[in-house]
C-alpha cells in the first residue's frame, strides 16, 4: 500500500477517540497508570501529530481541520478537544509523581523476571527506565509547546489555572528526566584481550587483519573521542577503568536505567532525591538508540523556535548534546570500521556486554547511523550500503518474504528479543526487557533515510521498502474489540507465535505514529532533482521559448482575441515553468511540452487558414 500519512494518522486517531474517549473523557485502559513508559506512549499517539504536523493541531481550536475534527469526534467538540487533552496529561503526571511530589519513571509491567516463575518486587517494578526518561522529554516538550500555543488567547479561569499547573509540573518532570537521563549514560573500558576486547575486535575485522592490526587501528580512530569525553564531559558523568589509559578499548552509550554509582548531578532545579543507581554500567545498544532519539527533540526547530527551555535545562541539554554527539561517532565509526565490507553489513550484529546476537542489534547500530548520517554530509556510497542493509533486515525478519513453518524469524516479532536488565538482580530476581516493534523500527529508520536520500535510485528503494514494510504492519492492526485498528495483532502474520497478555500494544502504535509523522517531513520535502530531466527541461524551454517569439512576430486580426488570449495564456505558462525548471524540471518539462503542443495547434490553424483563403 501507498504511505498516506495524512489518511493513516486520521484513521489512528479515529481508532484511539474510540478507545480512549468512549463517555467523553479520556480513558487509560485497563492497565493505565501501571507503566509510565505505556502511558507516555498512549498520550503521543495524539500529542506528537498534534504538535509537529500543522495541519494536526489541536492547541488552536480555531485552525484544527475539519478532518481531523471528524476523527476525534468522540473526544468532543473544537472547544474541548485541548480542554480534554490538557486533563489527561495532567492526570499522567499525578499518576506517576511519588507521594513525595518526584517524578516517578516506573517501568511497571514493562519489567519482566527471567525466570517466569518468580515475581518481581514492587521496588523493582518502580525503577526508572530509560525508555521512561526518554519517553518524557518527548511528551513533556509536546505538552509545554501545547499549552504555550493554547495559552495565547484567553480562557476560562479554571482552564487557564489547570494549565499553569501542567506547565509546572511537566517542567519538573522534564528537568528530572535529563538529569537522569545524564546517569544512564556511561564509558566502559576493557583490554584488548578480554572476552569483551576479543568480541569487539572480531566484529570489525572484516578484512582478516592481524587482531594486534585490528586494535591498533582502533585506538587511532577513537582516538579523538576518547580525547572529547576526558576533556569535556562532565555532569554525572560514569566511567568504569582508566580513561587516560590509551591502551585500553571502550564503548560508550546509555545502560537501561541510573547506572551502579553514577554521582548526583549538580542542578539548581527542585527534582527531588536523585536515585541509586542499580543498571551495570555496561551500554545497551537498544536503550542508547532510546535516548538518542528522547535528546534529539531538545534540540528540533520547534523546541528553539517556541523557546521551550529555561536556563537550567539548556545546560542539562548541552551536556546531553555532547553526549549524543560523541555516542553517534562513535558507533558510526565501529559500523564502518576498515576499507572494505563494514561490520555492520555483517548481519546479524552481535552485541558487547550482553554477548547476544540478533538482527535487532543491526537494526539499532543502522539506526544509530542513520542519525549520523543526517549530522554529517553522507556520500552517495554510504547512503546505498545503508540501504542494501535495510533491505536485507527486512527480508531475514520475513517481512519481504513468505513466512514459513517453524521459522525462526518468529521469535523476532513474537515474543521479541528479550534483554537481560544486568544488575536488577540487587533488588530481587532478574529482570528482562523485550524488544517486539522490529518492523515498527525498521520502518522509521527507512522514512529517515529515505528523506536524506537525494538520489532517485536509493530513494525509490526505500520508498518501496517502506510500503512493503507498512503492508506487513497494516495486517497486524487488531481486527475487533476496544483496541480495534490499533496494534499489535501479531498473529494474523505469525499465527503459530506463543499468545500475548494483551493484543492492544501502545509501543507499536506510538512507533507507527512516529513513523506517520515523520513520513509527512518526507512529503514536505522539495522531490529530488534529476540532472536529466533538467537539460531536458531547458532544452525544451529554449525550443518553445523560440517559437514562442515567433509566433508573436505573426500579425493578429483585430477580430482574433482567442489567439490572443492563448499566446496570453503560453505566456505565463513558459515563465512558470522557468520558474520551476531548476527544483521540478519533470514539472517544468510538463509545462513545456504543452507549451509547444499549443503553439504548434497555432501555426496549423494559421496555414489551414490561409489555405482557405
Amino acid at each position: 500500500m501507498r504511505i498516506q500519512p495524512r489518511q493513516h494518522l486520521l484513521e489512528i486517531w479515529q481508532a484511539i477517540a474510540r478507545h480512549s474517549f468512549p463517555d467523553g473523557g479520556w480513558q487509560w485502559g485497563e492497565q493505565g497508570g501501571a507503566s509510565s513508559v505505556a502511558d507516555a506512549e498512549h498520550l503521543l499517539c495524539l500529542l506528537y501529530p498534534a504538535t509537529e504536523i500543522p495541519a494536526f493541531r489541536l492547541d488552536a481550536p480555531n485552525e484544527t481541520t475539519d478532518d481531523a475534527l471528524r476523527a476525534l469526534r468522540r473526544a468532543g467538540t473544537r472547544e474541548d478537544i485541548p480542554c480534554n487533552m490538557i486533563a489527561a496529561v495532567t492526570q499522567f503526571m499525578a499518576a506517576h509523581t511519588t507521594e513525595e511530589s518526584v517524578p516517578s519513571f516506573a517501568g511497571g509491567y514493562y519489567f519482566a523476571p527471567q525466570d517466569p516463575a518468580e515475581e518481581l518486587t514492587p521496588e523493582q517494578r518502580a525503577l526508572g527506565v530509560v525508555d521512561s526518561y526518554s519517553m518524557s522529554i518527548t511528551l513533556a516538550l509536546a505538552t509545554l509547546g501545547f499549552l504555550k500555543v493554547y495559552a495565547r488567547e484567553p480562557r476560562r479561569k479554571d482552564v487557564e489555572e489547570m494549565a499553569l499547573a501542567l506547565e509546572a509540573a511537566t517542567r519538573k518532570r522534564l528537568t528530572a528526566a535529563m538529569v537522569s537521563l545524564l546517569r544512564c549514560f556511561t564509558v566502559n573500558l576493557f583490554d584488548a584481550e578480554s572476552e569483551q576486547g576479543v568480541s569487539l575486535c572480531d566484529r570489525v575485522n572484516q578484512e582478516g587483519l592481524s587482531r594486534r592490526s585490528v586494535v591498533q587501528q582502533l585506538r587511532r580512530e577513537l582516538k579523538p573521542i576518547r580525547a572529547a569525553i576526558r576533556e569535556y564531559m562532565e555532569l554525572g558523568i560514569n566511567v568504569v577503568g582508566d580513561l587516560g589509559n590509551e591502551n585500553l578499548l571502550f564503548e560508550c552509550g546509555w545502560s537501561w536505567g541510573v547506572v551502579q554509582d553514577a554521582p548526583p548531578i549538580d542542578t539548581t532545579a527542585s527534582i527531588g532525591a536523585q536515585p541509586k543507581g542499580v543498571a551495570r554500567p555496561e551500554p545497551y545498544l537498544y536503550f542508547t538508540v532510546v535516548a538518542l532519539d528522547g535528546i534529539a527533540d531538545l534540540f528540533s526547530d520547534r523546541t528553539l523556535t517556541l523557546g521551550l527551555l529555561n536556563t537550567e535545562q539548556q545546560r542539562l541539554a548541552e551536556a546531553l548534546r555532547l553526549r549524543w554527539e560523541i555516542t553517534q561517532q562513535y558507533w558510526s565509526k565501529i559500523a564502518r570500521f576498515g576499507e572494505g565490507r563494514w561490520p555492520l553489513e555483517d548481519v546479524p550484529w552481535r552485541t558487547g556486554g550482553q554477548y547476544m546476537e540478533s538482527d535487532y542489534f543491526s537494526l539499532s547500530v543502522a539506526a544509530i547511523l542513520v542519525q549520523d548520517l543526517f549530522r554529517r554530509r553522507a556520500t552517495d556510497d554510504d547512503l546505498t550500503r545503508t540501504v542494501a542493509v535495510m533491505e536485507e533486515l527486512a527480508s531475514r525478519a520475513k517481512i519481504t518474504r513468505r513466512m514459513t513453518r517453524d521459522d525462526p524469524a518468529v521469535e523476532l516479532h513474537n515474543p521479541g528479543i528479550r534483554l537481560p536488565l544486568l544488575g536488577s538482580e540487587s533488588l530481587g530476581p532478574a529482570m528482562q526487557w523485550s524488544m517486539s516493534d522490529f518492523p515498527a523500527q525498521l520502518l522509521k529508520r527507512t522514512i529517515q533515510l529515505c528523506s536524506l536520500s537525494r538520489n532517485i535510485g536509493s530513494h525509490d528503494r526505500l520508498l518501496r521498502l517502506a510500503e512493503q514494510i507498512l503492508d506487513h504492519l497494516w495486517e497486524r492492526r487488531i481486527p475487533t474489540g476496544p483496541g480495534a485498528k490499533l496494534w499489535d495483532n501479531v498473529h494474523a502474520v505469525c499465527p503459530d507465535s506463543p499468545p500475548t497478555a494483551s493484543p492492544l500494544s501502545w509501543t507499536i502504535t506510538e512507533r507507527i505514529v512516529e513513523c506517520m509523522t515523520a513520513a509527512t517531513g518526507l512529503y514536505r520535502q522539495p522531490p529530488i532533482r534529476s540532472a536529466e530531466l533538467n537539460s531536458m527541461a531547458t532544452a525544451l524551454l529554449s525550443e518553445a521559448g523560440h517559437l514562442f517569439g515567433n509566433e508573436m512576430m505573426e500579425p493578429t486580426s483585430l477580430e482574433d482575441t482567442s489567439r490572443e488570449i492563448r499566446l496570453k495564456t503560453v505566456e505565463l505558462q513558459l515563465r512558470r515553468a522557468r520558474q520551476l525548471v531548476d527544483g521540478r524540471p519533470g514539472t517544468a518539462c510538463a509545462l513545456a511540452l504543452d507549451v509547444l503542443g499549443q503553439l504548434d495547434e497555432l501555426v496549423v490553424a494559421r496555414r489551414a487558414g490561409s489555405r482557405g483563403v
